[in-house]
């Protein structure tokens, strides 16, 4: 009987353990002034669009999934629409990632905020930025 306990909350102590491992966590903010400077040799930009980035938090668990909180405004006055295309991670080895397919429908001057995933990464994201945020 002992022997079935032991065994069961070692297999619960292990789920546990595996959903925290999940969870995700705010990463340490990095100031907007920090100047990054990392080489760019494949001219990786994003896509040419009517939204900047007011803020973003972002977040990764122990898996090495990295996600970001974005707010961001269309600077036109007409309806635009947001794709994954408009927006790169800055990672701390100096990689630049489009985060996973999104679209996203924005009325003109509108700000909205949105959580899209980066995938898995063995580094963290130090920056998000739009072609209007360079």
């Amino acid at each position: 009987m002992s022997k079935a306990l032991i065994i069961f909350l070692m297999m619960f102590s292990w789920a546990t353990q595996a959903d925290t491992l999940k969870a995700l966590n705010v990463d340490r903010a990095v100031p907007n002034s920090m100047h990054l400077s990392f080489a760019n040799d494949s001219n990786i930009t994003p896509k040419k669009g009517d939204f900047k980035i007011v803020n973003y938090v972002l977040m990764s668990n122990e898996e090495g999934e990295r996600w970001a909180v974005i707010t961001l405004t269309n600077l036109s006055s007409g309806n635009r629409e947001l794709s994954e295309e408009h927006l790169l991670a800055l990672f701390a080895d100096g990689s630049r990632f489009m985060p996973m397919e999104l679209k996203l429908g924005f009325k003109g001057n509108e700000t909205q905020s949105l959580t899209v995933s980066f995938a898995d990464y063995k580094f963290p994201i130090l920056s998000v930025y739009s072609s209007n945020d360079l």
